[in-house]
């Protein structure tokens, strides 16, 4: 369902050459250059090339040119690389920076309840029609305990609680709209770069459905959307085609 833009394929090419010798049917290395890895760190990861989280290797090596198996001549240090332990495959340690399955599936399921509290604190809660959309979106996104009785509190809380940040987002109407701009930019920044296109739209686009339950964008409920789709990493200019298509029935 939710598109995703991870890269695929090993960034680390083969680090060992070898001329090899045929004796008596069997091979043997003449000469050639070995790298010995040294373990400096571990973890688990998204695997390009398995395709799902693994536990994987921080290695740092150091190439020597070999004789007969001797190594002879240091060639200078290698890495670091990450390892997988499953499929051994080496990659450059940017690959670290993707989150795993689960903690990507945590931040999408975080991303999508902020931004249906978001859409909610702004047009309020006394739609029936709204705060079932709600519901629907936070629950398919993962939260299958949430209830309406639920998000009704957590608004309220964040209304009690909305000096907390008085001002932080210029251009607020008031503290509890500064503070949840500051929320939806915390939990929707750092999942965009791994979404898709289609992944980010359709976050925008719950939003959008949420706010138009019980009729036409308000004013609040449009700003909202329209930080939304900046912290996506949506051109505003997407983001207005956008909310103008999530008001024609499909």
């Amino acid at each position: 369902m939710w598109l995703t833009s991870r890269p695929h394929g090993s960034v680390a090419g083969a680090l060992r050459r070898c001329d090899v010798l045929q004796t008596r049917g069997r091979k043997r290395c003449v000469w050639g250059v070995r790298t010995a890895w040294n373990t400096v760190g571990d973890g688990e990861f998204f695997c390009p090339d398995c395709g799902g989280d693994r536990n994987y290797r921080r290695r740092t090596g150091r190439r020597r040119f070999t004789v007969l198996g001797i190594p002879l001549v240091a060639r200078g240090d290698v890495g670091p690389v990450v390892e997988c332990a499953a499929c051994q495959a080496h990659f450059g340690t940017e690959a670290l920076d993707h989150p795993t399955t689960v903690r990507f599936a945590a931040m999408l399921r975080d991303a999508v309840h902020t931004v249906a509290l978001a859409v909610l604190a702004a047009g309020g809660t006394s739609s029936r029609t709204v705060r079932v959309t709600a519901v629907r979106a936070v629950r398919a996104a993962g939260f299958d305990d949430c209830t309406e009785d639920r998000l009704t509190t957590l608004i309220d809380a964040l209304s009690a609680d909305a000096g907390r940040l008085p001002g932080a987002y210029e251009g607020a109407s008031d503290p509890c709209g500064a503070a949840l701009a500051i929320e939806l930019h915390e939990a929707l920044e750092p999942l965009a770069p791994h979404l898709a296109p289609a992944g980010r739209e359709s976050i925008l686009l719950q939003g959008a459905r949420i706010a138009l339950a019980d009729g036409p964008y308000s004013p609040a409920e449009r700003e909202v959307l329209t930080i939304v789709g900046g912290a996506l990493l949506i051109r505003p200019e997407d983001t207005a085609r956008l909310l103008t298509s999530a008001r024609t029935p499909s």
